[in-house]
């Protein structure tokens, strides 16, 4: 493995990338604890928490985001980030409220998808029950 001053991130959402692209360093938190990847840092895999993601790009930017529980995994020079929720935010003071809004509607989103699942499932087991049922 060669000597590289960038690696390359990737953070994806189930249904969208959240973030593609190169970086100097990568913050994130673990169950036991926070950790810190650069690019020449040994392969990695860890299970991310709740918490807050840094990635510093090439020019110095650091981008935010406040993810859910995922996974990471880093070889080589390529980092592959998979999270369940997450949205970036334009620093760490307007995280709380980015991360409570967007949240919220993903939360509401799941209850009205969960209800309509227990309602298919009901169906589905009169259904099933009826057929039981000797025909007349």
């Amino acid at each position: 493995m060669s000597i590289a001053t960038e690696m390359h991130v990737y953070l994806r959402l189930p249904s969208k990338v959240l973030f593609d692209g190169p970086a100097t360093r990568l913050r994130g938190e673990a169950a036991d604890g926070g950790f810190c990847l650069l690019p020449n840092h040994v392969d990695f895999v860890t299970a991310l928490v709740p918490s807050v993601l840094l990635i510093t790009e090439a020019g110095g930017r650091e981008r935010v985001f406040g993810i859910d529980e995922g996974l990471l995994v880093k070889k080589g020079h390529k980092v592959e980030v998979a999270i369940r929720r997450g949205v970036e935010s334009d620093g760490l003071d307007a995280l709380r409220e980015t991360v409570g809004s967007s949240f919220a509607g993903l939360e509401d989103e799941e209850r009205v998808a969960r209800a309509a699942l227990s309602r298919l499932e009901a169906d589905m087991v009169r259904r099933f029950a009826t057929l039981r049922e000797p025909h007349r």
